[in-house]
């Protein structure tokens, strides 16, 4: 057993203090014993999963921000940028990137991550001798920082509703229906290595990417999750609208049989009565928001789906900026600038961040098929401890101190996290930083021109 002694915890019921934490040895969580504390704390919390990323994307950060050839910059054309970025990248490449997210993931707060993961093949598109040769680098990753793995492999066959051809940085992405197959038996083994809280699920990329009959059969082609990008951009609205006579959530709740399986993710281009809709299904809506900011995707209707009883999760998807709370304020703040209002997300029991941190860790945990999210005997010991001697938390407990972190400060007051009872950063820092760090940094020197 490992004893964890919080001086303040967030239990499933609320704030308490003086609490202990028992973790066993298969990394859950069981009821205290009355041993002596392994390790004191100040704040406890349940360490929400990581619900949407495209690791190697991190290798991008800081080198999209100038115009493009196009006169008005878009998702569009940065998209272009990014494929012609990838084509450089080796699995020893991805392999480096991906410990440095996920390493990056951990000292933020995050204790798992859901790798939404389509760069499959060499560049040109031939499989690898190992068609999951990409996926066994996530995995190697995950092995290396001991995060918890949901692996998503991605299903991507077509270049847009009209069943055209992959363009020519689409390549790396595209399977059949025999070669995924094959790629997701494959990636299973990968996964076989991994402790035992590591998941499998299915990502079919996109209505753009994947034909309707797919799509009907792709949830069958596991018992794990299932996300896939849906209605994030207004061009892809009109496209969905003119190719099938339906706005994409309109499609969806029409064609597919979604329930608590599902992670739809962005989900910024909704109305009304297809965010009510869509909350009522039990899927889980996975946001993004530095992201969406980023590419100038839009405005998740956050109020109408929290107040509908829709699960939310968080994820950071490009990978740009790496951070818990900064995802929890872009939330709120995008919210405050639509309505123009403060507090959006609050409610009359719960702050605004204790509202946002409670949704991202139940509908994370469900998104992932991660046993988390909450700290009680049975739970997977996903745990980050904050650090309470910051000044600025002098005084305050309960909910004060989430809306500190989320609002005040940033993810330096991350002091501990568990992933499924490991204990992978401490004071701080990854356990083993300085080596995933300078991996990384070898990585970047020789991609250094790549865009």
């Amino acid at each position: 057993m490992t004893v964890i002694a919080a001086k303040q915890a967030l239990l499933p019921h609320g704030w308490e203090t003086d609490v202990t934490v028992e973790i066993g040895a298969d990394g859950v969580l069981a009821a205290p014993g009355g041993g002596p504390a392994d390790h004191r704390v100040d704040i406890l919390l349940p360490a929400p999963a990581n619900l949407h990323s495209h690791a190697f994307q991190r290798a991008m950060a800081g080198l999209t921000e100038r115009r493009g050839p196009d006169a008005s910059d878009s998702f569009w054309t940065w998209r272009q940028l990014m494929y012609r970025f990838l084509d450089r990248l080796t699995p020893d490449d991805v392999h480096a990137i991906a410990a440095q997210v996920q390493m990056e993931m951990l000292e933020a707060g995050y204790a798992a991550v859901g790798e939404f993961h389509y760069l499959h093949h060499t560049p040109g598109g031939a499989p690898y001798d190992d068609p999951a040769e990409m996926s066994s680098r996530i995995c190697a990753a995950a092995e290396q920082t001991g995060i918890g793995l949901t692996l998503l492999p991605v299903l991507y066959q077509t270049g847009g509703l009209d069943g055209r051809a992959l363009g020519p940085g689409q390549q790396r992405f595209g399977s059949g229906p025999d070669l995924f197959a094959r790629l997701l038996d494959a990636a299973a083994g990968n996964l076989a290595h991994l402790p035992a809280d590591a998941r499998a699920g299915v990502a079919p990329h996109s209505l753009r990417a994947v034909p309707a009959r797919a799509l009907a059969e792709v949830a069958g082609l596991t018992d794990g999750p299932v996300h896939m990008h849906l209605a994030e951009q207004a061009a892809e609205v009109s496209e969905v609208l003119a190719a099938t006579g339906a706005r994409p959530v309109e499609w969806v709740l029409d064609n597919l049989q979604l329930d608590r399986r599902w992670c739809l993710i962005h989900c910024t281009q909704m109305e009304p009565h297809e965010t009510t809709v869509l909350a009522d299904t039990g899927a889980v809506a996975g946001l993004c928001p530095v992201t969406e900011a980023s590419l100038g995707d839009g405005i998740f209707d956050g109020h109408r789906w929290l107040d509908r009883g829709g699960r939310i999760g968080i994820g950071s998807d490009s990978n740009i900026r790496i951070s818990l709370s900064e995802e929890l304020r872009q939330l709120e703040y995008s919210q405050r600038l639509r309505d123009r209002a403060r507090a959006v997300l609050a409610t009359t029991e719960r702050s605004t961040a204790r509202r946002m941190y409670d949704a991202m860790c139940t509908g994370g945990a469900q998104a992932v098929a991660r046993d988390s999210g909450r700290i009680e005997p049975g739970a997977v010991a996903d745990l980050v401890a904050l650090d309470g001697g910051h000044p600025d938390l002098t005084g305050r407990t309960g909910d004060l101190l989430l809306d500190t972190w989320v609002f005040a400060r940033d993810d330096r007051l991350v002091r501990d996290v568990w992933s499924g009872g490991r204990h992978v950063v401490r004071n701080g820092k990854h356990i083993r930083r300085d080596e995933i760090e300078s991996g990384f940094r070898a990585t970047m020197h020789r991609l250094r021109d790549a865009l």
